[in-house]
């Protein structure tokens, strides 16, 4: 099993991928890592922060996909009703666009440093877009 640094903010949290449950997610990211965005808050979903991709194109369709992510997982949504995006919950979510429910494929999970999830999901909230970093060790 590989182990993922994600560096959001001011905040570093070790993660592992979901290679049992999402292999074909976890293989397309695999290959744009080492993997730079802004994470900026969601409009519908509730409390969590997203990446916005636009067209980009990972290749996959659902696999292991939910519209109820926990605290700590992180989604990718591969495209189709809404833009290609990333979502991390720091909170409860409901993950959702203006066209409704959506659903991503769970494929990282956050394995430490949760005690400053709540921090910087409200930080990007009440502070604005932050970079985030997603590199494997």
């Amino acid at each position: 099993m590989s182990k993922l640094i994600v560096h959001a903010g001011d905040f570093t949290f070790d993660a592992r991928f979901e290679e049992q449950l999402a292999p074909k997610t976890v293989a397309a990211f695999r290959k744009a890592m080492p993997f730079e965005s802004q994470a900026i808050h969601v409009r519908w979903s509730g409390e969590g922060v997203w990446m916005p991709l636009g067209d980009l194109d990972f290749g996959v369709s659902y696999e292991n996909h939910t519209s109820y992510p926990a605290p700590g997982q992180i989604i990718l949504y591969p495209g189709g009703i809404s833009e290609t995006e990333i979502l991390l919950a720091y909170g409860g979510v409901h993950f959702a666009s203006k066209m409704g429910q959506l659903a991503g494929n769970h494929f990282i999970t956050l394995t430490s440093g949760l005690e400053n999830l709540t921090t910087f999901g409200k930080t990007v909230l009440w502070k604005g877009a932050q970079k985030i970093r997603f590199e494997e060790v």
